[in-house]
């Protein structure tokens, strides 16, 4: 089996660096390219309904994200990991907008991705059940192979 494009997904925990750094490492093997991709959520706000019952809404303020903060995203993408990739590795970073299992799922098809590489769970407290969600929502849909990676004791 060889891997031609290889995604990984990060929301900058340290679970998802040892995505990022196993899919760097198969990407480096397979000589394939790899793609370090970030979705950016719609904006939350809490939307008091009724004064016993608070509820959490998501607010959509307009339809497309600032594309300053898509740079920002982008090269703090390229800041945050160009230590890890090793070099000669060919790279991509991809910043979507929306709903991030349905955006992972929609640039996987797309983008024609052999191998995508997520950590088992992402940021602590409430990220961490979004997070866990994400990945077992994509283990379960994507249109290619799925890799879950695990820190190990070192790594925790």
């Amino acid at each position: 089996m060889t891997f031609q494009t290889i995604a990984c997904c990060t929301d900058f925990s340290k679970n998802a660096d040892v995505a990022v750094r196993t899919a760097a490492t198969l990407a480096k093997k397979f000589d394939a390219v790899l793609e370090v991709l970030h979705v950016v959520p719609p904006p939350v706000n809490p939307v008091v309904t009724d004064f016993d019952n608070p509820v959490f809404t998501s607010v959509t303020f307009d339809d497309s994200v600032d594309s300053n903060l898509v740079l920002q995203v982008e090269e703090k993408l390229q800041k945050h990991y160009a230590s890890t990739i090793p070099g000669g590795v060919k790279v991509r970073y991809v910043v979507l907008d929306g709903h991030v299992s349905t955006e992972i799922l929609n640039h996987l098809d797309e983008s024609g991705c052999d191998l995508v590489v997520l950590g088992s769970y992402g940021l602590s407290g409430m990220g961490l059940v979004i997070f866990g969600s994400i990945a077992k929502r994509v283990a379960h849909k994507a249109s290619c192979s799925v890799m879950i990676a695990r820190p190990s004791e070192k790594d925790a």
